[in-house]
């Protein structure tokens, strides 16, 4: 057992053990409101930030140009991804954005920085890059971070940052020697940089509807992008899956992982706490073909904090339903929409954040560069980690229909990866013969 194993037991750290979350948004506001850091590093001529891309899809692509309209002084200058077409695809979007015209002298990636295959993300990190940005599936995080820690780069990672608990751990670990190292690392939880959700989170901290007894949380929608190669278009099935990653949990993590990652961790962030205990259920109602790799379309959890508090937690990917992505919390004096920036205390003038509402994704990255101009890196890998552990107890308890404590879930030492990362090796869950893949199954399957 590693020590970070030793080091995370049934009591969550609390968030304020590693990050003062407000304190770093009042810097990016800065930056995004009068450039007064980043513009006078580059009117210097000596702070550019060299940024390589790890992962050229169009989450990749989009962060690149968050980081150009951060204002930050930053230049594109190494690409990596898995598959060489969707390089060339998303380079050239991005040369071709009417929104970057500005910035198109920062685009300098030459055929010798553009690299493919399972190695590209080293290579990248070996280009002379100052930062790299990481948004492959999520399945690679904790080797990308690992990698790009050793080597001594700051990093930029979209969450969530793992699918399983030895990947947790491992981010975990790679967030102390970032700290050691004094290395920048930023987690796309866009919402902890978005004005209205801190000054909100802040409030009810402080008592605004006395103490918060339940919240619930949403992610509920039509689902996200169709599976977009079949079987017949790849040579390999660990082609197919990595070309429609979504659909496998190695890679994804499943949908409660990779995208409702944003409303569990809002709530963990109110709580300053993660949760003790998760049961819940979950399955294959609509997305049922196989196309459809072996993910679940819904997902229903209760977790328990240790203050004996709930959450109430939906994520579903079924068209045609009630749909709605939010947060709100239940006081003993009052109630909040906390998505909604609305504060409802009992025999009180109620209040709503009416402020500056600047876009999220592009002060994370202001944020991040700014904490590195000034000598003070940022480091959000450890509340990524968690709160992409709070999501792995949910799905952990949706596949399997137990209750699943917090400390069962994150020492567990089966890995969701392959064996092998290569072409023509095997994935860790394989089609049978019809083309369809196995289901996890509540009350059989068994995660911990």
């Amino acid at each position: 057992m590693s020590d970070t194993n030793k080091q995370v037991g049934a009591t969550p750290p609390s968030r304020r053990d590693f990050m003062k979350t407000s304190a770093v948004a009042v810097v990016g506001g800065a930056v995004v409101g009068n450039l007064s850091v980043a513009q006078s590093a580059h009117a210097g001529g000596s702070d550019v930030i060299r940024i390589g891309l790890i992962g050229c899809g169009g989450r990749g692509a989009g962060a690149v140009k968050d980081a150009f309209k951060s204002k930050a002084y930053v230049r594109l200058v190494a690409m990596g991804d898995a598959f060489r077409d969707r390089l060339e695809e998303h380079l050239g979007k991005l040369k071709n954005d009417d929104e970057l015209k500005e910035f198109q002298d920062r685009i300098d990636v030459p055929e010798e920085r553009r690299f493919d295959g399972f190695e590209a993300y080293q290579k990248v990190i070996d280009s002379g890059v100052d930062l790299v940005i990481l948004a492959t599936p999520p399945g690679f995080r904790p080797i990308h971070l690992k990698a790009a820690i050793a080597a001594g780069k700051h990093v930029f990672m979209e969450k969530p940052v793992a699918v399983d608990a030895p990947g947790v751990r491992s981010v975990i670990e790679s967030a102390a020697a970032a700290k050691k190292k004094g290395l920048a690392v930023g987690v796309g939880l866009q919402r902890r940089h978005r004005p209205g959700y801190i000054e909100t989170i802040k409030r009810l901290q402080d008592g605004a509807v006395g103490d918060i007894v339940s919240t619930r949380v949403y992610w509920n929608g039509g689902g996200v992008w169709d599976p977009r190669k079949r079987r017949d278009e790849c040579k390999t099935e660990m082609e197919y899956q990595m070309r429609n990653w979504y659909y496998y949990t190695w890679l994804c993590g499943d949908h409660i992982v990779e995208q409702h990652i944003h409303n569990l961790d809002v709530i963990n962030w109110l709580k300053d706490a993660y949760p003790v205990r998760a049961n819940g259920m979950g399955g294959r109602e609509v997305r049922v073909d196989k196309k459809y790799g072996e993910i679940f379309d819904h997902h229903n959890v209760e977790f328990e904090y240790a203050d004996g508090s709930r959450m109430y937690s939906q994520c579903r990917h079924i068209p045609g339903c009630w749909d709605e992505v939010s947060e709100y919390a239940q006081g003993t004096n009052g109630t909040a929409d906390i998505w909604k920036y609305t504060i409802r205390p009992k025999g009180k003038d109620g209040w709503r954040y009416r402020g500056a509402n600047p876009n999220p994704y592009e002060v994370e990255h202001a944020d991040l560069y700014a904490s590195i101009h000034n000598g003070s890196p940022n480091n959000e890998a450890e509340y990524g980690a968690y709160s992409s552990m709070t999501a792995i107890l949910g799905r952990m308890a949706t596949y399997s229909g137990k209750t699943v404590t917090w400390d069962e879930a994150i020492k567990t030492e089966h890995k969701l990866a392959p064996t092998a990362y290569a072409w023509d090796a095997n994935p860790p869950v394989m089609p049978k013969p019809d083309g369809s893949y196995p289901i996890a199954v509540p009350g059989q399957t068994k995660v911990v």
